[in-house]
């Protein structure tokens, strides 16, 4: 996932306990034009503890620009805090592609761009350099019975669907749609007897994303299955509605998960537009007991009237 936030879903909880890890870069892997691979290690990460799901993430916390040392909080309660006398830095949130624990590392895949502050440091991180991160949450829910999954991702989600690929039960028919910005930023990903994949080019802030027009067109397989989609915000919203709403799946049978929004700039003009009363009311709206779903369309519903 690429400078994202998992805007639009209220994040996974994880059972683990609560850490902040202190990291250095061990090694770096150019994969693609667009992608590079960045393979963490070190002390803290001997201990490092995985959720196992095939799209857990983390909040990288990153030293400023001109910096090498990023500014560490402290866990606190689920979250995490900083001392008074500390400035928090950046913090972007990114999937885990793999963990060795044997190795004591994990990798992680950045999507790497101009101006972006996560990707212009790992286009110069070198051994050594250091990051945190904090306990891993993730969101793909699998059910028991599905006989079948599709997996659709741009090229920030590419990360988490091939992991989810690899990860995938024999005999599940898996199914993944990627779409990346052209033929050199595709993969050679591990494909089992039941996996297959297929990829689209465009989208990706170059062109419109077809992720939302592609899933509309499948005919999905009979019995049980599972959708499973990542991308940029308002193309995740739309295709969360046509499962939601139009093929009426279960909750359980999907995962929509925005990991980026595109023109970035004018969407935090337009949403800083709407007053603090709008935040207030999105902040209380996410803290009541009224079932996620359901905050969800609502959420949705009021982002597509004022253009979000």
């Amino acid at each position: 996932m690429s400078e994202a936030t998992l805007n639009e879903t209220e994040p996974g909880k994880s059972t683990l306990e609560n850490r902040i890890y202190r990291a250095v870069v061990k090694r770096t892997e150019r994969l693609t034009e667009g992608m590079m691979r960045i393979v963490l290690g070190g002390p803290d990460l001997e201990t490092f503890l995985s959720t196992g799901i095939g799209d857990e993430y983390i909040r990288l916390f990153l030293p400023e620009r001109g910096e090498s040392i990023p500014v560490y909080p402290h866990p606190e309660g689920e979250y995490w805090e900083y001392d008074a006398d500390q400035v928090a830095g950046p913090m972007r949130t990114y999937t885990i592609r793999a963990v060795d624990p044997r190795a004591g590392e994990i990798s992680v895949d950045f999507v790497v761009h101009p101006g972006g502050i996560a990707a212009d440091w790992a286009l110069g991180a070198l051994p050594g350099s250091q990051v945190g991160f904090n306990t891993p949450n993730g969101l793909y829910a699998l059910p028991v019975e599905a006989t079948w999954q599709i997996l659709l991702a741009d090229a920030t989600g590419l990360p988490a669907a091939a992991r989810l690929l690899e990860n995938a039960p024999a005999g599940l028919r898996t199914t993944a749609i990627l779409e990346v910005s052209g033929p050199d930023h595709e993969q050679d990903l591990q494909l089992g007897a039941d996996t297959q994949v297929r990829w689209m080019h465009g989208g990706n802030g170059n062109s419109p994303s077809r992720l939302a027009e592609v899933l509309r067109g499948l005919e999905l397989p009979e019995g049980p299955g599972y959708i499973w989609v990542a991308g940029e915000a308002r193309v995740t919203r739309e295709a969360r509605k046509y499962l939601r709403k139009e093929l009426k799946l279960p909750v359980t049978h999907f995962k929509v998960v925005g990991y980026w929004t595109d023109k970035a700039e004018e969407w935090n003009e337009r949403y800083e537009a709407l007053g603090e009363d709008f935040k207030k009311w999105l902040e209380e709206l996410w803290s009541t007991d009224t079932d996620p779903e359901i905050i969800q369309d609502e959420v949705a519903d009021v982002f597509d009237a004022n253009g979000l």
